[in-house]
């Protein structure tokens, strides 16, 4: 087989695998004050593994997550606390940062930014536009962690065959979403009753997650 089509069927291959993020290694001092600090989060312990007094692996998943993350002994030589643009991605920051700031976490204010690069502006953005808006906290060694709300994604950024929410609150916001969504379609029809609702609601909540056109 030449080296071009060995380069040809590397690449097919490449797109057709999956290669899932399952887990971010974050450097800290103290194990278990970090694991008290998580737990405290109501982030799922998954694991504590202790191997004599040279490692220990300590996971925990934040709800709703894909991913999780790793700390303990023997894992990195990165210095604590230097984890920095840890992002968790919300589909309701005001309402996340307020359980956070509930669970004992000191979340910084809510802002938002105009652009990519632009300065930081004071509250949420007020058109709740997608991936503007934040928050920020850290872990008691200082990694620090960037909430972000996106509500909806740009185009290509997932499978557009595939529509799935990670846990019930964000189906929950993505059902309030398109039922306001669809109030202002039934004024906009006359004010009747849709009775084929649902089939709306659904082609709204995956267009919008695939970054498509939202129906009208």
């Amino acid at each position: 087989m030449s080296d071009t089509a060995t380069a040809r069927r590397g690449t097919t291959i490449s797109k057709t695998l999956d290669m899932k993020l399952e887990v971010v290694v974050i450097p800290v001092s103290n194990v278990d004050r970090a694991k008290a600090f998580y737990g405290g989060l109501g982030w799922r312990l998954d694991a504590d593994f202790v191997v004599g007094d040279t490692f220990r692996v300590v996971q925990f998943t934040p709800p709703g997550s894909p991913s999780s993350i790793h700390f303990g002994t023997g894992l990195t030589t990165a210095a604590p606390g230097s984890a920095r643009g840890l992002y968790l991605v919300v589909s309701d920051i005001e309402a996340v940062r307020a359980d956070l700031v509930g669970h004992g976490a000191g979340v910084s204010e809510v802002f938002h930014r105009a652009g990519p690069g632009q300065p930081a502006i004071t509250g949420r953005d007020p058109e709740r536009r997608s991936y503007v808006s934040y928050a920020t906290f850290s872990d008691p060694d200082g990694n620090g962690w960037l909430l972000q709300e996106v509500t909806e994604r740009l185009p290509g950024r997932v499978d557009p065959d595939k529509t799935t929410f990670t846990s019930s609150t964000d189906l929950a916001a993505a059902l309030r979403r398109a039922a306001d969504a669809h109030g202002e379609h039934e004024k906009r029809d006359g004010g009747r009753h849709d009775e084929n609702w649902p089939d709306w609601y659904a082609a709204y909540m995956v267009a919008e997650q695939a970054g498509k056109p939202l129906p009208l």
